[in-house]
């Protein structure tokens, strides 16, 4: 996948790579960095093109100014999400994209500098770690728009929060700040530069095994949401991968060498 110039591109989502590190921003700055139902679409579309290339070891998504993401694009509402099937279309697309952000056996950082609202907060979820800004403002307010929000969304927030936090967020609609997303497990870490910490947390990453980082990745996504996907061989398959890989012969011979390995994801 090729990555544009962040430098002069005004286009809505930017991509660069270095080093086997993609790193996503929304660049909508004017609208906090909502998307459209378009974008909604075109970022699922961006992290399965990563996920599909071995030489990608980790994906930060971040956004640009002082926002992560203020989720969708309301001012569309009336054109897109006008009546029921459009609604459906909707949720389709942004559901969609958020479980393909989950989906990929790449490991995603969200870098969180500020604003993160709505569909944002479900983004950020469907991300494996969130590094957040001090001043960062987290929100679901589904209820000031008599908006149920789904399945797959509640099921993250519940497994990061707790069922009496996950109630409080969604029926008060209430904004909390980073200390209390911190404390409530919402967010793993707050720093003052969050995209740096994403990229170095990713370069740790980059030096470890990308069979056992997808593999674990798989077994601990399933056990947390419960819904039987480790079923019909899966962890079979997955351990058979990484026991035949040339990474698991590298990782021997760079022990036994005493020498840092290079993985290659095969």
């Amino acid at each position: 996948m090729q990555p544009n110039d962040p430098q002069a591109s005004d286009d809505p989502i930017q991509l660069t790579i270095d080093g086997g590190i993609a790193r996503i921003t929304l660049n909508r700055a004017e609208r906090r960095n909502a998307l459209t139902f378009a974008l909604w679409q075109r970022l699922g579309d961006t992290f399965d093109a990563l996920s599909a290339e071995r030489e990608i070891r980790a994906i930060v998504l971040t956004g640009s100014a002082n926002s992560f993401c203020a989720g969708a694009d309301i001012s569309e509402f009336g054109k897109v999400r006008a009546n029921a099937e459009q609604a459906r279309a909707y949720e389709n697309a942004y559901e969609g994209c958020c479980n393909r952000i989950a989906a990929s056996p790449k490991p995603t950082i969200a870098a969180i500098n500020g604003y993160c609202m709505g569909g944002g907060c479900n983004v950020a979820m469907s991300c494996d770690f969130r590094f957040a800004v001090p001043g960062a403002k987290f929100a679901i307010p589904a209820a000031k728009l008599s908006i149920v929000y789904g399945i797959a969304g509640t099921r993250r927030l519940l497994s990061l929060v707790g069922l009496a936090n996950a109630k409080r967020i969604l029926y008060a609609a209430e904004t909390f700040d980073a200390e209390r997303a911190l404390r409530i497990g919402f967010i793993d870490e707050i720093t003052d530069d969050p995209l740096a910490a994403a990229l170095a947390f990713a370069q740790r990453l980059n030096a470890c095994a990308p069979l056992t980082i997808s593999g674990a990745k798989t077994i601990l996504d399933a056990l947390a949401s419960g819904n039987g996907a480790l079923r019909d061989g899966v962890v079979e398959r997955l351990l058979d991968e990484a026991a035949q890989s040339a990474d698991f012969r590298e990782g021997r011979a760079a022990f036994a060498e005493k020498r840092a390995p290079k993985f290659r994801g095969e």
